[in-house]
């Protein structure tokens, strides 16, 4: 189960990974970075792909072509299992400068188009750098280029001497491909290919890295929010299952905890995660529950959205999946008593699913009294603010413990509502 809507990936996080050059290639990034993977070896897998392409910067960095180019060369190869040459076409070919023209230009475009990739890119790639399974698609690209004979056709078209003969031992060629479906194959593997490109000029960018993925250890060291300018960094590690987290309006909670979740969930499909280090196990589950609003559809409120979502995931947790799960202000959408009582028995109830690990942010600060807080079996952190003269300074900064600071009556005055809210009485 996965419910990360909250995070907004299409768009927030698919532009810090989009350098494709086409759509075609934008539609594989996208299935990339919207599916997590089924395991922790398929992570590791994908993290030594991307590994490799970073590695081949030098060669890669200027990766570049005509997006025209490719876009009619595509739609070209689309129809080629129709062009190949009989006698009438042939005919029409010889009689007509106009059908030769135009038919010649297709195919040198193909051609010119081919060569540049293969030879400023393809077959300079060090794929012994790769992984065995993606080294193989890999060679599968260069066969499929070398196929044509590129660099025997591009000499007659750089000398002007690509004749009508030429054109139909192409056509020829293509013809043949296209019955057997390689160019169906070839694309997938290129725009793979371009996606993964992509990605790891994101990751190299945006100065990501790669997390370890580890059985129980849960740690995240200079982690940020990738969208924010200037963002604060924190550092954290658990041995628990439970963390609450707690800090005054405004002090970031619902940032932090779409930080730690980008982490964990960019880690599990196997791209660089905003922190300088991380490690982590792997989930068979990840939920986000922060923009949680009322379902005008269905007909459920606030608080009764936030029960069912608590119960798929403990569903998941219960059933021993490995569960990520964030809840922000739990429970705010029913009474102080009621949202007391019930987190006492979420929090009770979550911290003995020890495979699973959730971070739950809350204002009551009723939750300090927990045995569960008081013995250390419940995490706290919470992120600090200070009181300059009479007003609060936010610095973002997430420590060890749990905060008091009620900062609400601070901010009303300051807007000058108790005055302006007074009855005068004469």
């Amino acid at each position: 189960m996965t419910n990360i809507k909250d995070l907004n990936l299409e768009d927030e996080i698919v532009p810090l990974f989009n350098y494709t050059y086409n759509d075609f290639s934008k539609e594989f990034l996208i299935h990339i970075l919207t599916h997590p993977l089924s395991s922790k070896d398929e992570i590791i897998n994908r993290q030594l792909v991307l590994k490799s392409f970073i590695a081949n910067h030098n060669i890669l960095s200027n990766y570049s072509y005509s997006r025209l180019d490719l876009l009619e060369v595509h739609a070209f190869l689309a129809y080629s299992n129709k062009e190949v040459f009989t006698k009438g076409l042939k005919l029409k070919f010889f009689l007509s400068e106009t059908i030769r023209h135009q038919t010649s230009r297709k195919y040198i475009q193909t051609i010119l188009l081919f060569h540049r990739l293969n030879s400023y890119y393809f077959k300079r790639i060090e794929t012994r750098l790769f992984p065995e399974n993606y080294k193989s698609e890999l060679q599968s690209l260069n066969e499929f280029f070398n196929s044509f004979n590129l660099n025997h056709y591009e000499k007659l078209i750089q000398d002007q001497k690509f004749k009508a003969s030429h054109v139909i031992e192409l056509a020829t060629l293509i013809f043949q491909k296209a019955k057997q479906g390689e160019f169906e194959i070839f694309w997938k593997r290129f725009f793979s290919f371009e996606a993964n490109l992509s990605l790891s000029i994101g990751i190299t960018k945006q100065k990501l890295s790669f997390p370890t993925m580890s059985e129980t250890s849960f740690s995240l060291h200079d982690f940020f929010h990738p969208l924010l300018n200037n963002s604060v960094k924190n550092s954290f590690s658990t041995n628990q299952n439970v963390i609450l987290l707690t800090g005054p309006n405004m002090s970031g909670k619902s940032t932090f905890l779409k930080a730690v979740s980008l982490c964990i969930y960019l880690g599990h499909i196997g791209v660089g995660i905003p922190a300088s280090k991380g490690e982590m196990p792997f989930f068979n589950s990840i939920s986000v529950l922060i923009n949680l609003n009322d379902n005008i559809l269905s007909g459920y409120s606030h608080f009764m959205t936030e029960v069912l979502n608590l119960k798929s995931v403990v569903v998941q947790a219960a059933g021993k999946s490995k569960c990520f799960a964030v809840f922000d202000e739990i429970f705010r959408g029913t009474n102080i008593e009621d949202a007391v009582e019930i987190s006492t028995t979420t929090i009770k109830g979550l911290s003995s699913f020890k495979n699973s690990i959730f971070f739950i942010s809350t204002h009551l600060h009723q939750l300090k009294q927990l045995e569960e807080v008081i013995s250390g079996k419940v995490d706290t952190l919470y992120l600090d603010c200070e009181l300059k003269g009479k007003m609060p300074l936010f610095n973002y900064q997430l420590k060890k413990g749990w905060s008091d600071l009620k900062v609400g009556q601070i901010l009303f005055e300051s807007e000058g509502l108790n005055s302006m809210l007074s009855v005068r009485r004469e």
